[in-house]
């Protein structure tokens, strides 16, 4: 199958694809402003939407670049690639995450966004091959439950993003820790899923800790349920209607703090 040049999409997709460059370029910011990553690991990726079409998808998404730094990072630097993982605009070489990514993103249509790192604990605790247990009513909010772990894959081919799917498919948690390698997130967006990346460190650092003063209380399943539902159907401000009225929070997940 030929790979379309991203010129031949229609015009608002192209619209679309700059718009998701910018959103994906400026989200990097946020991975080593939050210790999540080193030197040039890590990534963020967004699918891109197209506009003409109702709720879907252009088939196509943007990532980081390979091996740049994150000072040298900008809109026009990400690569633009399909769900195959081929390239479709950009000079560099994508990420050694995008057969990954494009994975997620052909058999989870819901996921709008894909983020790796290695932040320290959670990649730690993935070394262990061990889940994060829901210990805190934080972990109940964001991930509705522990934090599993995935299998062993190699980097490079799409045996991670088959990893991340099996284990997430039916899951409410956004984040997987990958077996010795370190976590991936998804989010309806890569705002979303940039959070998930953040809170998943947290909750494996605070886990950790709490263990070395002895051993956490577990959460009953019926609290974890209840903290789920409040976090991700009531907490935060109601969304507002074109006309600027207030309307129910319905977004599904909550991308604010915990404030």
């Amino acid at each position: 199958m030929t790979t379309q040049a991203l010129t031949d999409y229609p015009q608002a997709v192209q619209d679309e694809v700059a718009r998701v460059r910018t959103v994906v370029s400026d989200l990097h910011a946020e991975l080593p402003r939050w210790d999540l990553v080193v030197w040039t690991a890590g990534n963020v990726s967004q699918r891109v939407p197209n506009p003409d079409v109702p709720d879907g998808s252009a088939d196509l998404f943007v990532i980081k670049p390979s091996g740049v730094s994150y000072d040298d990072l900008t809109p026009e630097g990400m690569v633009v690639c399909d769900l195959d993982g081929s390239l479709v605009d950009g000079t560099r070489a994508p990420s050694s995450d995008t057969a990954a990514a494009a994975y997620v993103y052909r058999h989870m249509p819901e996921v709008g966004g894909v983020v790796h790192t290695h932040s320290t604990y959670a990649t730690a605790w993935a070394a262990r091959g061990e889940e994060v247990p829901c210990v805190l009513t934080m972990m109940a909010d964001e991930f509705g439950g522990p934090v599993p772990v995935g299998p062993f894959a190699i980097i490079g081919d799409d045996s991670i993003g088959r990893g991340i799917v099996e284990t997430l498919a039916g899951h409410r948690s956004p984040a997987v820790l990958m077996r010795n390698h370190g976590p991936f997130t998804i989010g309806k967006d890569a705002r979303a899923a940039v959070k998930a990346a953040v809170m998943v460190e947290e909750v494996a650092r605070t886990v950790h800790v709490s263990r070395q003063l002895g051993e956490p209380v577990p959460i009953e399943q019926q609290h974890i349920d209840s903290l789920y539902d409040r976090y991700q159907n009531v907490y935060g401000q109601p969304a507002t209607t074109p006309s600027g009225t207030a309307a129910s929070n319905t977004a599904g997940q909550n991308t604010e703090g915990q404030a």
